[in-house]
């Protein structure tokens, strides 16, 4: 199974049209906040399963602020991360992963890219931000995991080279 997670694309769908294309096929679309209204669209662009949170630019939406996704055995936490006090530390967010037994946390917000794999049973993943990314060369980001014929998962951060910038209004 191939899952790609996003982030914080902020009314712009020009750089996941290119991601989709690059990372095609998959069977899961994990979208961790600031969406902006486009659930609709984004559903009809991936074809496929898709989980969406709410981020803290999701003003008017009823989507969740945690979701747990189970993926046969596997268990991930997925949130925005601006109520789980993310921009400080993933400390919480990665505990209330154990305690709804996820083995991933999945989140946005800060807007940088993320593979934190040094407590083994509790991976923390932020895909970055395809609209507005933060970190140093400032390249649209998003994560893919992908389980291997044993059973194990795989998690990779993949950039675009050739970004369309997006706006917000």
């Amino acid at each position: 199974m191939r899952i790609v997670i996003i982030s914080d694309t902020h009314g712009s769908l020009e750089n996941l049209r290119t991601v989709l294309a690059e990372a095609g096929p998959f069977d899961y679309l994990i979208h961790c906040g600031d969406v902006e209204g486009q659930e609709e669209e984004i559903r009809q662009m991936a074809r496929c399963r898709c989980t969406f949170v709410r981020g803290n630019n999701d003003y008017a939406s009823d989507l969740p602020d945690f979701d747990c996704v189970t993926l046969g055995e596997l268990r991930l936490l997925v949130t925005h991360g601006h109520r789980a006090g993310i921009a400080y530390s993933v400390a919480k967010a990665r505990q209330a992963a154990r305690e709804a037994g996820c083995r991933a946390v999945l989140y946005g917000h800060t807007h940088l890219p993320l593979i934190d794999t040094s407590v083994p049973d509790t991976v923390v993943i932020n895909p970055g931000s395809l609209t507005y990314p933060r970190q140093n060369g400032r390249k649209p980001s998003y994560a893919v995991m992908e389980d291997d014929r044993m059973g194990r998962w795989h998690y990779r951060l993949a950039y675009l080279d050739k970004p369309v910038r997006g706006f917000c209004f």
